[in-house]
C-alpha cells in the first residue's frame, strides 16, 4: 500500500506580494503563517528550478518541483510556481517523487499551450484538478485526468518490490503454491532444483543432490521467494522446540479442513482436529518434538509429526525456538573439540547454521556444548 498524500498545494510567486499559496486541497493544512517560514524553499532561487526538493518542517514532509516559465506576457517576465505534495513527516515519499516531477512537467506543458495556470478563465478549474489528483492517487495510486481539449494527465505511483532476503545454507525451502508453472517453462537451474524442494532439504543439501553450484541454487531460491512460490522454514529436527503464535486461533476459524488433510498420515483415516490442537498447544520452551512424540504418539493419532510441524510453520501457527551458543568467561578448560568453533559462538549464529558450516550433526554438537562449561545456549 502506497503512503497517503495529506494535501496538495499550489504555490506561486506573486509579482507584488512574493511567494504565496494560491490553492490548497484540503485547505489550511499548511497555514499562511507556516508557509511564510518556509516559502524560500517552495519558491527557491533560479538554480533550484526544475529539481525535486523535499522540505521537512512543521510536522510535514513537503515534496515539490519548482518551475519557472520565462515569457514577457507574465509580470516580471516569468511565471514561477510549485505544485507540492504534503505528507506526514515520517512517511517514505520516494515512490511519489517521480509523480511530483512528472506533474510539474505536465503543468508546464498545459500552461504553455492554454495558459491553464495563469488565465482567469481557468482559475476555477485548478482546485478541482488538484482534488481529483489527491483523491485518485490516494485511492488507486493512479489517475488519468483530461485537462483542456488535447491533454490528459496520466500519473501512477509505483510500488517498491522489496528484494527477498538472501538464502542461507541451512535454510529449508518449501513450495507454498499448489500449482506452479509447467516444468519446461523454468530456466535450467530451476528445473534441476525444483524436484528437491520438499520442505526438509536445506539449501546446502539441495545443491549437492541437484548437482548445482550452491550460489546458483541460492539465486534460484531467492527468485522463487520473490514470486511467492516458496517459503523458507527451519530445518526439521526432533530436538527442535516450538511455541505457538497468536495465529493459532486460525486453526478453528479458517484452516480446519486444510490442516487435517495436510498433517494426516498417508493411507490412514483423517485425524481429529482436537488431537492436532493438543499437539500444537503442547509446544513450548523445554519441550522438544521428540518429547511430544513420546508423550502423545502422533502416529497413533493418525498424525505425521513432520507434516504437523511443516504446516504449522508455513501457516505461522507455531515458530521455532532457535538455539544460539555463546562463549562465556570461565576459568574452566574448553572442550578441545569445540575450541575451533568459539568464533561462531557469539549469539548470532544458530545451531542449524553452525552445523551446516562445519558439517556436524546437531545432536553431536549439542552434546559437546553441554559438556563444555564455557558455552551457554540462548533460545529465541
Amino acid at each position: 500500500m502506497h503512503p497517503q498524500i495529506t494535501s496538495i498545494l499550489l504555490s506561486e510567486f506573486h509579482h507584488t506580494t512574493g511567494p504565496m499559496v494560491k490553492y490548497q486541497v484540503p485547505r489550511e493544512v499548511i497555514t499562511k503563517a507556516h508557509f511564510d517560514t518556509i516559502h524560500n524553499y517552495i519558491i527557491p532561487k533560479p538554480e533550484f528550478q526544475g529539481r525535486l526538493m523535499t522540505v521537512n518542517a512543521l510536522g510535514y514532509k513537503i515534496v515539490g518541483c519548482p518551475v519557472s516559465i520565462g515569457d514577457t506576457k507574465y509580470q516580471r517576465n516569468a511565471l514561477m510556481f510549485n505544485l507540492c505534495f504534503v505528507f506526514e513527516q515520517d512517511v517514505d515519499t520516494i515512490n511519489h517523487e517521480p509523480v511530483v516531477k512528472k506533474l510539474a512537467s505536465y503543468l508546464t506543458q498545459i500552461e504553455l499551450e492554454s495558459g491553464f495556470l495563469s488565465a482567469e478563465r481557468s482559475q476555477g478549474l485548478i482546485p478541482q484538478f488538484m482534488e481529483k489528483v489527491l483523491h485518485l492517487l490516494n485511492k488507486y495510486g493512479r489517475c488519468s485526468i483530461p485537462v483542456g481539449e488535447s491533454i490528459t494527465v496520466h500519473l501512477k505511483v509505483t510500488v517498491n518490490i522489496s528484494e527477498p532476503p538472501p538464502v542461507l545454507d541451512h535454510d529449508v525451502p518449501i513450495l507454498i503454491r499448489d500449482r506452479v508453472r509447467p516444468h519446461h517453462e523454468w530456466d535450467l537451474t530451476t528445473q534441476q532444483v525444483l524436484p528437491y524442494i520438499d520442505g526438509f532439504n536445506p539449501t546446502c543439501r539441495i545443491a549437492v543432490e541437484a548437482d548445482v553450484e550452491i550460489n546458483l541454487v541460492k539465486s534460484c531460491l531467492q527468485n522463487l521467494l520473490h514470486y511467492n512460490i516458496i517459503k523458507i522454514i527451519p530445518v526439521f529436527q526432533y530436538s527442535n522446540m516450538y511455541t505457538v503464535t497468536s495465529d493459532i486461533k486460525k486453526l478453528y476459524s479458517d484452516l480446519q479442513e486444510q490442516c487435517v488433510l495436510s498433517v494426516a498420515i498417508k493411507g490412514h483415516t483423517l485425524p481429529r482436529l482436537r488431537d492436532i490442537m493438543t499437539l500444537y498447544t503442547s509446544m513450548t520452551h523445554g519441550v522438544t518434538v521428540k518429547d511430544l512424540c513420546c508423550r502423545y504418539n502422533p502416529h497413533g493419532l493418525k498424525i505425521d509429526e513432520k507434516k504437523l510441524i511443516q504446516f504449522g510453520v508455513v501457516k505461522n501457527l507455531i515458530r521455532v525456538l532457535r538455539k544460539y551458543p555463546i562463549v562465556v568467561p570461565s576459568n574452566s578448560e574448553p572442550d578441545p573439540r569445540l575450541r575451533s568453533l568459539y568464533t561462531l559462538f557469539d549469539g548470532l549464529h544458530c545451531l542449524d547454521e553452525i552445523c551446516c558450516k562445519v558439517g556436524i550433526g546437531q545432536s553431536e554438537l549439542e552434546e559437546r556444548i553441554e559438556n563444555d562449561p564455557n558455552v551457554r545456549v540462548c533460545m529465541k
